[in-house]
């Protein structure tokens, strides 16, 4: 009977960073997935403008206001967003703790004032094609904020406890960075397409 030699390899770390990270490649399949519903959204946006006589149909455009104020936090939050990466990747415990704490209040604002941009829109769910799409893409960023939000939010609870000190969780905390800057992206090119479209 032959005997195979086995290599130890109990030495290599059992996370990373960045691409050299499975969890970071099943993130960006998740954006890809849902960048493509965005598309799909927005270009429904277009084909329903493009049919109607007018547009936005019988009301005016959205108030500006609340959906800037959105997205002035939203670009605001790259600066601490892309600070607790780079303190994830150095595994600095005292400080990705701070920043968790800073992101999920800074990601709880933008959902406070959401309150108000809905009935900024000026116009119903129900009343026509062009207060369903307005909603619906505003419902969906809206979605996508409230699960990252919810996400960030445990992953600080748990840089608190003694799993936080694991290696791993710092892995997720980068993951969780990058999928933040697909939140504020996505929010410029609906801000766009929602307030001043219209405008146009």
């Amino acid at each position: 009977m032959r005997h195979r030699s086995v290599a130890d390899v109990s030495h290599l770390p059992t996370y990373d960073f960045g691409a050299a990270s499975p969890m970071w490649w099943g993130t960006l399949a998740f954006i890809a997935l849902e960048a493509t519903g965005f598309a799909l959204a927005i270009g429904s946006y277009f084909y329903l403008a493009v049919l109607a006589p007018h547009w936005p149909i019988g009301v005016q455009a959205p108030d500006l206001l609340p959906g800037s104020t959105v997205l002035a936090i939203l670009l605001a939050s790259i600066v601490p967003n892309h600070m607790v990466d780079l303190w994830a990747r150095r595994q600095d415990l005292a400080k990705v703790r701070l920043g968790m704490v800073v992101m999920s209040i800074v990601g709880i604002l933008p959902l406070i004032v959401r309150i108000w941009e809905f009935p900024a829109l000026r116009i119903s769910w129900d009343q026509n094609a062009y207060g369903s799409i307005v909603w619906f893409l505003l419902g969906l960023h809206t979605t996508h904020l409230l699960t990252d939000v919810g996400d960030t939010i445990v992953l600080a609870v748990l840089m608190f406890t003694p799993k936080g000190k694991a290696g791993r969780r710092f892995s997720d905390v980068s993951d969780n960075a990058f999928y933040w800057d697909f939140v504020v992206v996505s929010w410029i090119v609906l801000y766009l397409v929602i307030y001043w479209v219209p405008r146009m």
